[in-house]
């Protein structure tokens, strides 16, 4: 299996980056899991470029390649503004909106205050339902405060082992066709007629 870490970080370490880390760490246990880390910082230009020109750089192509063959990812944003930050949602306007459909998504944040815990509730949720992803029940909020408390550590461990049992689960990858079993209305509703 395949597990990518996307990162909004624009600091060299940031936090977005050691939160991601975190919870791969945590996702992936003792289990034979390949991950990948894709800095956003580094495709800047690159995604600024797609926007003007419509075609992705080598650089970028490649990083739309790792998203489609992982497993799972991890999304992480710094807070800017109360929102996810503008180079994060740009990556994903960019991606082609098929890529994460079916695909285990688990959603973090990093920011100065505790106030902003919400934006992965109001921004990143809705975002990635609207790209159909899975989107891992449990998101993780880290302010300035947070780090090296109990209270982080707990939520990483428990969104890591969601992400990691949806990325176990095969049928979460694909669409499966239910319409055999689904019985017509009209078919129902003669089951309960009296027979004449």
């Amino acid at each position: 299996m395949k597990l990518v870490i996307i990162s909004a970080g624009l600091s060299v370490p940031s936090s977005a980056r050691l939160l991601g880390d975190r919870l791969a760490a945590s996702a992936v246990g003792d289990a034979s899991v390949e991950t990948q880390v894709i800095e956003l910082r580094d495709l800047a230009e690159d995604i600024a470029h797609h926007f003007t020109n419509g075609f992705p750089s080598l650089k970028l192509s490649t990083a739309f390649d790792d998203v489609k063959s992982a497993d799972g990812l991890i999304a992480v944003t710094p807070v800017f503004s109360a929102s996810y930050s503008g180079l994060f949602k740009s990556f994903f306007d960019v991606l082609d909106r098929e890529t994460l459909t079916g695909k285990p998504v688990l959603i973090a944040a990093t920011g100065g205050s505790a106030r902003h815990s919400l934006v992965l509730e109001h921004a990143l949720r809705p975002l990635f339902s609207y790209l159909h992803a899975v989107v891992v029940p449990t998101s993780v909020y880290a302010a300035s405060e947070d780090w090296g408390a109990e209270g982080l550590a707990e939520r990483v461990q428990r969104a890591g082992d969601e992400l990691s049992a949806l990325m176990a689960n095969v049928s979460v990858r694909g669409v499966t066709d239910t319409a055999a079993d689904v019985v017509p209305f009209e078919q129902r509703l003669a089951a309960l007629r009296p027979n004449a």
